[in-house]
C-alpha cells in the first residue's frame, strides 16, 4: 500500500502544472521533470512522475484507481480490520462465557 504523501496537495498540484506548462521548452520529459524538482526543492522526478500518473488517473486520461477511490477502499479495509478485532473479542467473550455455564457452581 502506498504511503501518504509528505508534500503538501498544493505543491504537488503546482509541481504538475509546472511540468505541463514548462514540457516545450526542454527538449525531453526527463529534462522537464528534472528542472521542476531542481526549482521546488522535490526528493526525485520518480516521485514527480507519480504524481503524473496520479493526475492523469483523477482526470480520467488514464486508467486506474482514483485518489477518491483509494481513500474509500482505504477506509473500508480499516472498517474490515476493526470488525475482526471486535469478532475475535466476541469469540473470546462466548467461550469465556460457555466455560463458566460448563463449571460446576457451588453456593456458600
Amino acid at each position: 500500500m502506498a504511503r501518504p504523501s509528505r508534500y503538501p496537495l498544493e505543491l504537488r498540484r503546482r509541481a504538475v502544472r509546472m511540468v505541463a506548462e514548462g514540457r516545450g521548452d526542454h527538449p525531453n520529459e526527463t529534462a522537464a521533470l528534472q528542472a521542476v524538482t531542481d526549482k521546488l526543492g522535490i526528493g526525485s522526478r520518480e516521485t514527480l512522475r507519480n504524481w503524473l500518473k496520479q493526475h492523469e488517473i483523477d482526470a480520467g486520461t488514464r486508467p486506474g484507481t482514483t485518489t477518491e477511490e483509494s481513500a474509500q477502499f482505504k477506509a473500508m479495509k480499516k472498517e474490515i480490520a476493526e470488525l475482526k478485532r471486535a469478532n475475535e473479542i466476541l469469540k473470546a467473550a462466548a467461550s469465556f462465557f460457555a466455560a463458566e455455564l460448563d463449571r460446576p457452581h457451588t453456593r456458600s
